[in-house]
């Protein structure tokens, strides 16, 4: 018997050829603005308009809270018994999908890199990343 599946996207994969939606590319799929990491970021409206454009384009619905509250709403209310998303080099991915998977089942699906690199990268500011990963991406 197989799955009945959402999709959650997330921050670290905000693209249309996320694994998580070409995998599973006719279910719903949810979007949650996350309070506590925007006030932690104190990110800037210039970022999330960009952020929100980029949701235009995808096949989601947007929403705003605490992540897995909502991705398990949003589950049972599509009478979905697994979450299926895109990995995330975040320890706060991890800690959301353990909170996600107490509820629902979860696949996390690999995403091809854009770059070997094993170091820290600060992923707080773009441009704190490229400095490091324009080394890898140009020579």
């Amino acid at each position: 018997m197989s799955k009945k599946s959402i999709v959650w996207v997330h921050g670290d994969c905000l693209s249309p050829y996320s694994p998580a939606l070409k995998e599973c590319p006719d279910v719903a799929a949810i979007w949650v603005w996350d309070d506590a990491l925007l006030a932690e970021w104190q990110i800037g409206l210039k970022r999330i308009a960009f952020i929100y454009e980029c949701l235009l384009e995808l096949p989601v619905v947007i929403r705003r809270g605490n992540v897995a509250d909502e991705v398990i709403a949003f589950a049972k209310e599509h009478n979905a018994d697994l979450v299926v998303t895109a990995e995330s080099p975040s320890p706060r991915f991890d800690a959301i999908c353990k909170e996600i998977e107490r509820s629902v089942a979860i696949e996390v699906l690999a995403i091809e890199p854009f770059l070997d690199y094993d170091g820290y990268i600060d992923l707080k500011r773009f441009s704190r990343y490229w400095k490091v990963a324009e080394q890898y991406v140009f020579g």
